[in-house]
């Protein structure tokens, strides 16, 4: 958060009437890190914040999440949460939020691990003809996966090759069919999306 800009908006929190109502926007704001906040969750904060419209808050909201993936997802020692802010943002502020990131930042950092266990997504293939490198001419398809890993304000990409000969891809077209069928004939949603940006 190298642009001092985005502090110039954390003030707005010493609108809030305690601790707690500060506790609650950024518990808010890490339960809502995939969704974004809703209608009422907008509403409930906007209320704690005694501000008119979401003009104000929206830029609020961004210097938090920001705040939070520093504190969560960097190399930040809770020791060194209060190294975080500059000199211009207000004592009262720094300590509050400090104090507040350090409780939730290891339970913060349990959930990022539950994240990571989600399996990737498929976002892309494509594939090649080409010669095997073995003794026999035959061709060979050469896949390439694209796999998406979605951690919490994270999308890291990674790719996966291998090649298949004409034998292999008839066994495991014939493993995806079995496959395809077995899906078109369950009930209820089969797999989740995650937002690609990072919402507020």
């Amino acid at each position: 958060m190298e642009n001092h800009a985005f502090w110039d908006h954390l003030p707005l929190l010493v609108r809030a009437n305690s601790k707690d109502s500060v506790e609650y926007i950024l518990q808010a704001l890490w339960r809502t890190r995939t969704t974004g906040l809703d209608t009422a969750d907008r509403g409930i904060i906007r209320d704690k914040l005694q501000l008119q419209n979401d003009a104000e808050l929206d830029p609020l909201l961004v210097c938090l999440r920001m705040l939070i993936r520093k504190c969560v997802y960097e190399n930040t020692n809770k020791e060194d949460i209060h190294k975080l802010f500059p000199s211009e943002v207000l004592p009262e502020l720094q300590r509050l939020l400090t104090l507040l990131l350090q409780k939730f930042q290891r339970e913060w950092r349990e959930d990022v691990l539950k994240d990571q266990a989600a399996l990737p997504r498929l976002k892309a293939m494509t594939w090649n003809m080409s010669t095997s490198n073995t003794e026999t001419p035959d061709p060979v398809a050469v896949i390439n996966l694209r796999l998406q890993n979605d951690v919490k304000f994270r999308y890291d990409d990674s790719e996966v090759k291998f090649q298949l000969e004409r034998d292999t891809l008839d066994t495991m077209l014939r493993s995806m069919h079995s496959i395809a069928e077995q899906l078109s004939e369950t009930d209820g949603p089969l797999n989740g999306q995650i937002p690609l940006e990072n919402p507020v």
